[in-house]
């Protein structure tokens, strides 16, 4: 009789909530373990900043995370896909690398997370953490390999205690199992503390976004002339070059800025005000993660306006490959991982230079789909899940 091997388990440490609007690394990698087998125990944001005290959603956020945390203390676990619990822990927000945090965590989160592990039978669990403030938590519980998976440069947020995230985060590089990160120079600092450390570049959904090719055009977008320059994301005045956007656009008012996507809680940027006052910018709003093909199938060229700044500097926006996956040509600033060979992607610095470099993704024109699965080549993220499980000797096994 053929024995059935027993599921993996894994506690997955993220820096955001599972229902937050905009889906990254955390969401996806769990979503993706579970649809092969595994169990996950997703456990939500430590609340690595503080809350700002006019930020209507922190302190909505805050009141459902206490409620949620109070379930999980007493063993509720929310059960939102097959295969994945999620943990709200209760701590305070923004406290992690501090004293009071720590305790905290030991006291409160501790406790409730080993009483889920049990109540899940989860047999030495896979420890995968997008944040450093994990092991007051893991006192005392058994678990399998320690997995760090470093998406950005959190340290360099300006709203984040930098000084105590650098500490913490040196001190998980030295006791991780195994490293990954999303952009060279992540891999080579973390490298100096851990030489098992590997660069794996964010990557997209290329089926999700290859419905771009045959998504019907928004019924919002239908009174928006041709051609379209797009941007999907957060409107964040320390990621996006709302001054650079202004220069371009004011300069060239046939051309159309598509937003969609809502300004950063908590900030009230005067450049994207002088922006979005500009007749050719049309902000949208947020619009869900299954909705956003369509929109990308009507851009004309899709925009990586960024800020070039500590932060930007170690990024690899999960933006590229969706573009790309929808037959959109990117246009970025001079970021680091742009200057990596890619296919299908104009840089420019300034105003002048983002404007040439728009100019000559409009002269080339959209992808075609073969073209835009060329461009994506192996970073999709089935593919990229079985060479992380592969390189930290896992099961790569799946149910696809």
């Amino acid at each position: 009789m053929t024995q059935v091997p027993p599921p993996r388990d894994c506690i997955l440490f993220s820096t955001a909530d599972w229902s937050a609007p905009y889906w990254t690394n955390k969401q996806h990698i769990a979503r993706l373990l579970a649809r092969r087998g595994w169990r996950v125990l997703y456990v939500e944001s430590p609340g690595i900043r503080g809350p700002k005290l006019r930020a209507g959603r922190d302190w909505a956020r805050i009141a459902r995370r206490l409620g949620e945390g109070l379930s999980g203390w007493l063993g509720a676990i929310p059960n939102p896909e097959p295969g994945i619990f999620v943990l709200s822990p209760l701590v305070i927000p923004g406290a992690g690398g501090t004293r009071v945090g720590r305790t905290t965590n030991r006291i409160s989160f501790g406790p409730a997370l080993r009483r889920l592990v049990c109540k899940l039978d989860f047999r030495e669990p896979v420890i995968w953490t997008y944040h450093p403030f994990i092991f007051e938590a893991l006192q005392g519980l058994p678990h399998g390999k320690l997995i760090y998976h470093c998406f950005d440069d959190v340290a360099a947020l300006p709203f984040v205690d930098g000084p105590s995230f650098g500490n913490a985060e040196r001190e998980l590089a030295r006791r991780a199992d195994i490293i990954f990160t999303t952009h060279k120079g992540l891999a080579e600092r973390l490298g100096a503390d851990n030489p098992n450390t590997h660069y794996f570049p964010n990557v997209a959904d290329e089926v999700h976004f290859g419905r771009a090719f045959s998504a019907p055009e928004p019924t919002d977008l239908a009174d928006v002339p041709h051609p379209r320059l797009g941007y999907h994301g957060v409107l964040s005045d320390f990621k996006v070059d709302f001054r650079l956007l202004s220069e371009v656009f004011r300069t060239h008012p046939a051309w159309q800025l598509v937003l969609i996507g809502e300004e950063r809680e908590g900030q009230h940027s005067p450049g994207l005000a002088a922006l979005s006052a500009l007749p050719n910018v049309h902000r949208l709003g947020y619009r869900p993660y299954e909705l956003l093909p369509a929109y990308l199938g009507a851009f004309d060229a899709g925009l990586l306006p960024s800020v070039i700044n500590a932060y930007t500097r170690s990024m690899f926006p999960m933006k590229f490959y969706e573009y790309l996956a929808a037959g959109v040509r990117v246009v970025s600033t001079p970021l680091p991982f742009a200057s990596e060979r890619h296919v299908g992607v104009e840089i420019g610095e300034d105003a002048v230079g983002f404007a040439a470099a728009i100019s000559r993704a409009l002269a080339v024109g959209r992808m075609s789909q073969a073209e835009a699965r060329a461009a994506v080549g192996e970073n999709t993220w089935e593919l990229r899940l079985d060479k992380m499980l592969a390189v930290a000797g896992l099961d790569v096994s799946s149910e696809r």
